[in-house]
C-alpha cells in the first residue's frame, strides 16, 4: 500500500502565549479528522520570545511527538523564520499558517485537493480580514504597488498562508538570499499555483506584530529583492533632470542676453542646489540597499542561529 503523504504544518511564532493552546487544539483536531488522507506534523520555530511560548511547545512537544520547534538565539525576523522553519520540514508538501488562528487551519483540506490535482503552490486570498481602513486601504495599496513594478507577477491580498509542494521547498533551500522576500521569491519560481479565497478570523489573543513601519519594511524587500524598477527610475531621473537643467541654462543664458540687467536669482540658486543634493542623496540611498544585499549575500551570514532544539536530530539543525 501506498504510505499516506506526510503534510508539514509550519507555525513561526514570537511572544505567543496566549495562542498556543488554541492552535494546538485545531491542529489536533485537523489531524485526527483527516487520519484517511494524510499524516501531520506540527513544525514551530521561535524568533526568541520573551514570554512562555517555548515552555509551552517544550510541554506539547514532550506528550507529542508530531510536535517539533527550534528556538532561535534571537530575533531574526519574520521571514527568515518561516524560511528556517520550511528547511526543518519533512513533508512531502508544507502549509504555512500563523499562530494567531486568523487563518484557518481546516482549509488545508481544500488546499490539499487541489495539491493532488498537481499544483505545487496553494494560497490563501483574502477577501475579508478585520482590520481598520486606513491599514486596510495601506496594504491593498502596498499589493497592487509591489505587484505592478515586479519583475513576475505576485499574488495581490495573499500573505504567507499557504501549501507549497517539496519540491518548492528544495528551490528555496538552494536561493539563500540574505533577505528573504517569500511571497516574491515563490511566485517567481514558475511553479503551478493557484489561489483560495477565504475570510480572515480575528486575532483571539495578543496583539499583532506587524504595525505600519513593519509593513513598510516588509513592503520594501519585496520591491528590491525583486524589481530593478528603482535602478531605472533613478537612471530616467537623473536623465530627465539634467535635461531640465540644461533647458535652464539655456534659457537663462537667453534672458541674459536679450536683459543684461537681468538680477540673478539667489533664492532659485538655492532651491536648485538643495534639490540637487536631496535627489542625489535619494540615488545613492536606491544604490545602497542594493549593494547592501549583495554585501549580505557575500558575507554568507547564516539564516538564523539556533540556540534549542524539541525532537529533531543534531543532523537536523544546521542551517
Amino acid at each position: 500500500m501506498t504510505p499516506l503523504p506526510l503534510i508539514s504544518i509550519s507555525i513561526p511564532v514570537y511572544n505567543e502565549e496566549g495562542n498556543i493552546a488554541a492552535l494546538y487544539e485545531r491542529l489536533d483536531a485537523l489531524g485526527r479528522s483527516m487520519t484517511d488522507e494524510c499524516r501531520l506534523e506540527f513544525v514551530f520555530t521561535d524568533n526568541s520570545s520573551t514570554d512562555s511560548t517555548w515552555n509551552m511547545l517544550e510541554a506539547l512537544a514532550a506528550r507529542d511527538k508530531r510536535v517539533r520547534a527550534i528556538r532561535f538565539s534571537k530575533n531574526f525576523g519574520f521571514q527568515r523564520s518561516i524560511l528556517a522553519n520550511y528547511m526543518h520540514t519533512r513533508g512531502d508538501a508544507v502549509l504555512q499558517i500563523d499562530a494567531d488562528l486568523q487563518d484557518p487551519p481546516e482549509l488545508l483540506k481544500e488546499f490539499l485537493a487541489l495539491w493532488r490535482q498537481g499544483y505545487h503552490v496553494v494560497y490563501g486570498v483574502r477577501r475579508a480580514r478585520p482590520e481598520g481602513p486606513f491599514i486596510h486601504s495601506f496594504r491593498k495599496m502596498g499589493y497592487w504597488f509591489i505587484d505592478r513594478i515586479s519583475e513576475h507577477p505576485i499574488p495581490r491580498n495573499a500573505g504567507d498562508f499557504r501549501l507549497v509542494d517539496r519540491k518548492v521547498i528544495n528551490a528555496l533551500e538552494s536561493q539563500r538570499s540574505a533577505e528573504p522576500y517569500l511571497r516574491g521569491l515563490i511566485a517567481g519560481m514558475g511553479f503551478r499555483q493557484i489561489g483560495v479565497t477565504y475570510d480572515r478570523s480575528a486575532r483571539i489573543a495578543g496583539s499583532s506584530k506587524f504595525g505600519v513601519i513593519q509593513l513598510i519594511r516588509l513592503g520594501l524587500t519585496g520591491v528590491f529583492n525583486h524589481s530593478l524598477v528603482p535602478l531605472r527610475l533613478a537612471t530616467v531621473a537623473g536623465i530627465a533632470i539634467l535635461s531640465l537643467s540644461a533647458a535652464g541654462a539655456i534659457y537663462y543664458l537667453v534672458l541674459k542676453l536679450l536683459f543684461p540687467d537681468f538680477p540673478r536669482g539667489l533664492a532659485s540658486l538655492h532651491i536648485l542646489i538643495l534639490f540637487g543634493i536631496g535627489f542625489q542623496s535619494l540615488l545613492l540611498g536606491i544604490l545602497g540597499e542594493y549593494l547592501l544585499r549583495i554585501y549580505r549575500i557575500l558575507r554568507k551570514e547564516p539564516i538564523a542561529i539556533i540556540q534549542d532544539s524539541l525532537n529533531l536530530d543534531s543532523n537536523d539543525t544546521k542551517l
